[in-house]
């Protein structure tokens, strides 16, 4: 937790681009109000990480590509999972990161408020050219949040790192998987991937 709070507290410095967009800090509730306010564009690119609305960096080409692989190769699987993309995340009070996807446990209402870390099964980030910010900021706040299972598709590296059992503030087991591979949800075992297929 520690560990966690000293990176909360100093993403600003590990990555330039993750500036904050306001001046906080900002509880869930308060930030999820601005648009309301008048004070952030209902559409904006942004997210809340240590209380800070910070805006995200532009898909490019390679990052949208491989999102909608990642569609794809979840798609088939939507009776046992709900997917989300690119949607809001709530961590705790004052964290709300919008993961590239999120896979969720089954649920008729197809959740009526943001999903929280019971709810997850799984998180992916899609890092092209924020692949720090979402490695040394974003990751431990899931780790630290509990969320079971989190990929990184490093698209500079053409790997996908893998992230499983999460214990204050990082995860014990991280394995890389290679373009040859194969890959499954800790949570969701019969259901494998092929590296190639996100990674393209």
């Amino acid at each position: 937790m520690k560990e966690s709070l000293i990176i909360r507290e100093s993403f600003r410095d590990i990555v330039p681009m993750a500036a904050p967009l306001l001046k906080g800090p900002f509880t869930v509730d308060m930030y999820q109000r601005l648009p309301a306010l008048g004070v952030l564009a209902e559409n904006a690119r942004v997210e809340l990480i240590g209380g800070q609305v910070v805006e995200m960096s532009p898909i490019g080409d390679r990052h949208a590509n491989c999102v909608r692989r990642l569609i794809r190769a979840f798609a088939p699987h939507v009776d046992v999972a709900i997917i989300d993309v690119q949607d809001t995340l709530v961590l705790g009070e004052h964290d709300a990161p919008q993961p590239d996807l999120t896979v969720l446990k089954p649920r008729a209402d197809a959740y009526r408020t943001h999903p929280r870390p019971p709810d997850t099964l799984l998180v992916v980030e899609v890092a092209d050219t924020t692949l720090t910010y979402d490695r040394d900021v974003k990751i431990p706040l899931y780790a630290d949040a509990g969320i079971p299972e989190v990929w990184l598709v490093n698209l500079p590296a053409d790997r996908i790192d893998v992230y499983r059992q999460p214990v204050a503030g990082h995860y014990a087991s991280v394995r890389a998987v290679s373009r040859g591979d194969t890959l499954s949800l800790l949570r969701l075992p019969d259901i494998i991937f092929a590296a190639v297929d996100i990674l393209g």
